[in-house]
């Protein structure tokens, strides 16, 4: 068994980082869904959506939700969604916490979830405050 994923986003853009990674690692080791947000959906229906691919997505040791936007639609779809169930959510995705993520499939749901956050962290550096390579 195995942690399941579920991403939450606005428009496509949960399925693009999904195409993204997968491409870069070349896989895609968790068993994942996503769900696109538009602008006009009726917020319950997505949560209806939500709860059904999150079934869909567990493998049996729970799904990490990643949504981009806390405090958005996709993002509030997803806290709704996952209440009741074992699932962990996690905002502000962008493409280093996916690939952290799914570089740890191994990992348990909570540990998981910690990863991602960090990963997402990380992944952000202002690059003009860099040293030159070499220097």
């Amino acid at each position: 068994m195995s942690v399941g994923l579920l991403l939450i986003t606005h428009r496509h853009l949960g399925v693009e980082l999904l195409e993204t990674a997968t491409s870069t690692l070349g896989l895609c080791p968790l068993q994942t869904r996503s769900l696109e947000v538009f602008a006009e959906d009726d917020p319950q229906i997505l949560v209806t959506r939500a709860v059904h691919l999150l079934r869909e997505a567990d493998a049996g040791d729970g799904v990490l939700v990643l949504t981009d936007a806390y405090g958005s639609t996709p993002g509030n779809v997803a806290v709704a969604a996952a209440e009741g169930h074992a699932a962990r959510v996690v905002s502000g995705l962008n493409l280093p916490m996916l690939l952290r993520v799914l570089n740890y499939p191994d990992r348990p749901l909570a540990e998981l979830a910690r990863a991602a956050a960090e990963g997402g962290r990380n992944g952000i550096l202002d690059l003009g405050e860099q040293e030159p390579l070499g220097s």
